[in-house]
């Protein structure tokens, strides 16, 4: 019987491998001290729950009995999810870089008996296939040259931990680092935009959120060419039309892989999903009124789904939904125009293929992707667009009856806080309570769920918390509790949030702060990494320190504490030499740079809380990322060092005041000069 011992799990993924005839362990220190204790490599198997070509290794190889008696005899075999683990996904992955290849899931690192890595690869077809040798061929050349070979182990374990061990490969700088680096990097960036399909050149096309939101935030200072807006809303107005975006049920997929957006990896994944709202919402207030509109449809359709399919019960959304299902992927959103009559009926179907791109050859292996990539001359002299909107509610009650794809139910402490930074953010531009509900909602799970005693965690399943939390835990929910502030009904709830958020940002100074400025990854308390992760680059997501930063220039702004402050400029002078050196993989930090600079604490001074409709569209129609909003009671008692101290509302209605630089502007009650003023405001960046 195989000694198989991940039915105790708590990750989906690693779930999906409990009855494999490999003796999988999970890692800690059991599995690392077995392979010290037998002097045996480990291999080392990384992936997550909706990763396709991580189905199809385990199809091919983890489940075939031959394969796993070679695992079994010449290895101690680990698997990991990469979402419960990012510190070890990110240490390997590291690793195999540095080997000089291509990074991509699933990720398959051989390591010493000490877990130290000496080779890897990403997916390894069972049979050699594609120019790629067969898996089995792998493991006895590698577990051989192992036994035989250890010199030539040795070289390659010191190049890696070498390389480990210099990241990030540019000393910190004792300079401030100029905001003139931001405008500079995002003219870089600008010019790897497509100018037919929008996103970066070639395929595949990822969204890229950091780059993006800098190039947002750059195109409203002027620092970047009025073309780069025209691509950057052609480049949302694609992804809102293509295949990778689902018309039927709403949600974004991972990425498309051709260049026109057509074809999804259909794997939706969490922060993907926020942070494409974080994108409509930035782009809303920028945008000619045909393309605002689609993208207001897009954030109700987005969060719709988001609902429906990925909302825990009791708060909370899980991390991913599979690309896989009846063991195809795709399988569950493509069409056949007979598929489409059956539901709709013929006449119907007729207008709703014309626009939805629906035909008998098919857009995906003989089947349909739906998408509106090509545009239909006169479509509201074709069929209006409610009724639209009711054929594709009859099509997604029809696709529910389908085999849904499986549902990796985890609850991720900072891919939630994303998503509470979203909607927060998109509930104040169209005035929303709903989606804030939402929000609160999400905050009440994390607290009950994942954060207490024993600190916080950073992923929930079934009742069990995965301790401990990463910087991105911390780092997250100290942004998204300032996004819940600037939300926030009254200065009492307000308040609590900024407290809140303190709360977070010395958490993270006391666990996680590097001597020389910016975070690890892991916790000083981790025990079972070679390394900490200390790193700026982004990945889908933005990098904790560029969140973090982001996040502290906020506090400093309302707090005038300038601990905040420094702490920011510590980050950023920490890693000065990589900003400069690589800009693509650093725009969260250029990001966080243009707020540092550009930054505007917008004061509301009222008494009950409620204002007018009005007064709010002024407010927070220009969404402007720079912009901290906040409300504050009438007459509040504050420290004279508080910047929003001696403010008061005039003539008894609420009033705004605009500071920048601890300079405030007159006090504004008009909608209209709120508008006049932040406009001026917008101009003058």
């Amino acid at each position: 019987m195989t000694d198989n011992r991940l039915a105790n799990a708590t990750s989906p993924y690693l779930l999906q491998h409990k009855d494999n005839p490999v003796a999988w362990r999970a890692w800690g220190p059991e599995a690392l001290e077995e392979a010290r204790a037998g002097d045996k490599p480990i291999l080392l198997s990384v992936g997550y729950a909706a990763c396709h070509w991580c189905h199809v290794m385990a199809h091919e190889s983890f489940e075939d009995e031959g394969v796993a008696a070679v695992m079994n005899e010449l290895f101690v075999n680990i698997k990991v999810d990469r979402e419960e683990r990012p510190d070890i996904d990110q240490i390997y992955m590291s690793a195999l870089h540095a080997l000089g290849e291509q990074g991509g899931w699933p990720l398959t690192m051989f390591l010493t008996s000490d877990a130290e890595p000496f080779w890897g690869g990403t997916y390894f077809p069972k049979e050699p296939r594609w120019g790629r040798p067969g898996f089995i061929d792998v493991l006895r050349a590698v577990a051989g040259a192992y036994r035989s070979d250890r010199s030539r182990i040795e070289e390659n374990r010191q190049g890696l931990m070498a390389h480990l061990a210099r990241l990030p490969r540019s000393a910190p700088r004792d300079t401030r680092v100029s905001g003139e680096i931001v405008g500079a990097a995002a003219t870089r960036l600008a010019g790897l935009l497509d100018p037919v399909h929008g996103g970066l050149r070639g395929a595949p096309k990822f969204p890229q959120a950091p780059v993006t939101d800098l190039l947002w935030r750059a195109s409203r200072r002027g620092s970047v060419s009025a073309q780069t807006l025209d691509h950057l809303l052609l480049t949302l107005e694609t992804m809102s039309q293509g295949g990778i975006y689902d018309h039927i049920g709403g949600g974004l997929s991972r990425y498309s892989v051709d260049e026109r957006w057509l074809v999804p990896h259909f794997e939706k994944m969490l922060y993907d999903n926020a942070q494409y709202l974080r994108a409509l919402r930035l782009a809303i207030p920028l945008a000619p009124a045909r393309e605002a509109e689609l993208f207001r449809e897009r954030l109700e359709e987005t969060i719709a789904f988001l609902q429906r399919e990925m909302e825990l019960e009791g708060g909370g959304f899980a991390a991913s939904l599979d690309a896989d299902s009846e063991g195809e992927e795709g399988r569950y959103y493509v069409w056949t125009p007979d598929e489409i009559v059956s539901v709709i009926g013929p006449d119907a179907a007729i207008h709703f293929n014309q626009v939805y791109d629906i035909t008998t050859g098919g857009n995906f292996e003989g089947r349909n992707i739906p998408n509106r990539l090509s545009a239909v001359d006169h479509i509201e002299d074709v069929v209006e667009e409610e009724t639209l909107r009711e054929w594709r509610d009859d099509l997604l009650e029809a696709r529910s009856q389908r085999i849904a794809p499986g549902r990796d139910d985890k609850m991720l402490a900072d891919w939630n806080g994303y998503l509470v930074t979203a909607l927060a953010e998109a509930a104040l531009l169209v005035s929303r309570e709903s989606w804030r509900d939402i929000a609160d909602r999400t905050w009440a799970a994390i607290e009950q769920r994942m954060d207490g005693e024993d600190g916080l965690a950073h992923a929930w399943r079934d009742g069990r918390a995965t301790r401990p939390a990463f910087a991105s835990d911390h780092a997250s929910l100290m942004r998204a509790a300032l996004a819940l502030g600037e939300t926030a009904p009254s200065d009492e709830e307000a308040e609590r949030w900024l407290g809140t958020a303190r709360d977070h940002a010395d958490r993270l100074e006391q666990d996680f702060a590097h001597p020389d400025g910016g975070y690890h990854l892991s916790s000083r308390h981790a025990r079972d990494v070679i390394v900490r992760p200390y790193t700026p680059l982004d990945e889908a997501v933005p990098n904790p320190n560029g969140v973090a930063a982001e996040a502290l220039i906020r506090l400093w702004l309302l707090t005038g504490d300038p601990d905040f402050r420094d702490r920011a400029e510590r980050v950023f002078t920490a890693f000065a030499g990589e900003i400069a050196a690589n800009v693509f993989g650093t725009a969260s930090l250029l990001s966080a740079i243009d707020t540092r600079d550009n930054a505007v604490l917008a004061l509301v001074v009222t008494r009950s809380g409620a204002r007018d409709p009005a007064f709010d569209q002024a407010l927070y129609a220009q969404g402007d990322p720079a912009i901290v909003t906040w409300t504050l009671a009438a007459g509040a008692n504050l420290p004279a060092t508080d910047p929003r101290a001696g403010k008061d509302m005039i003539e008894g209605q609420p009033t705004l005041y605009l500071c920048r630089e601890g300079i405030c502007s007159a006090p504004l009650t008009d909608p209209a000069d709120i508008a006049t003023a932040l406009a001026a405001l917008r101009e003058a960046a």
